[in-house]
């Protein structure tokens, strides 16, 4: 049995279909997407209807409870700051029943001829967790506190990895759309049964990233999503935390002033 499994496309169109291309020719038997579909990318609204017509298991994203969630008595103010421009635009490309839809999309699942591994956006207690090397046990547990299976696949890092905890294995996917390990590259895994194990494998697919960028520009996305907008499309063309390390420094510089995004934006320009 072959089963590949994408997570993190997050608007990129381009990426997403270099990897149904390839997913094609590898004889696979189910396709499972583990959210993030949108967001970050200009093409939300084109990924999720591709994604749609492949009739297959997708998971709820931290991005996709974002874009369900917009608007609701429970979301943030700060949703409606400058820094959420690019969430905005999101919403923008998508009718209220679409939203609504992403907002029922499963947490996790296990598929009945694959009863051994739990799949999930980030863990099993949240949509928003990371995992790494440093990832204590102890927090592990946290994450995962009923865990019968023996293997975790999950995205959300936009990292591919394999981390062993005790006798069960986390596989992260690395991102098919926005990946930040340094290689800008289209990435998904495949998880292959081999008498009574799986193999993981993990692809990392060259594709258009020009064409790829040029979509910031010419939907208009870059002009309305602004700075963060902006700092999406660098994470994309070097496959780097340009995002994150921005949003770190701006919470910390707003401790002591009260900067501007734009401010903000060229400070850390200058860095």
């Amino acid at each position: 049995m072959r089963l590949a499994i994408l997570a993190d496309i997050h608007g990129n169109i381009h990426a997403l279909e270099t990897v149904l291309d390839h997913i094609t020719r590898q004889g696979i038997d189910r396709l499972i997407i583990l959210g993030d579909v949108v967001g970050c990318g200009p093409d939300s609204d084109l990924c999720w209807q591709r994604i749609r017509a492949l009739d297959c298991p997708v998971l709820r994203g931290n991005h996709e409870r974002y874009a369900a969630h917009y608007g609701t008595p429970n979301a943030p103010a700060l949703w409606q700051s400058a820094q959420f421009a690019p969430l905005r635009w999101t919403v923008s490309q998508f009718t209220l029943e679409e939203r609504q839809h992403m907002d029922r999309l499963p947490r996790h699942i296990r598929l009945a001829e694959a009863p051994d591994i739990l799949f999930v956006h980030a863990s099993q207690r949240s949509d928003h967790d990371s995992i790494g090397p440093s990832t204590t046990a102890e927090d592990l547990q946290a994450m995962f506190p009923t865990l019968p299976s023996c293997w975790i696949v999950r995205g959300h890092n936009h990292l591919s990895q394999i981390r062993f905890w005790g006798e069960r294995r986390i596989v992260t996917t690395g991102s098919v759309g926005f990946p930040l390990d340094g290689r800008p590259s289209a990435q998904y895994l495949i998880l292959e049964k081999r008498r009574q194990d799986w193999y993981p494998i993990h692809h990392a697919l060259p594709y258009d990233l020009d064409a790829a960028l040029a979509r910031f520009q010419s939907t208009g996305y870059l002009d309305q999503g602004g700075v963060i907008a902006r700092l999406y499309r660098r994470d994309l063309a070097t496959a780097s935390f340009h995002t994150v390390s921005f949003l770190r420094l701006y919470e910390l510089w707003s401790q002591t002033s009260s900067p501007t995004l734009e401010e903000a934006f060229i400070r850390f320009s200058d860095l």
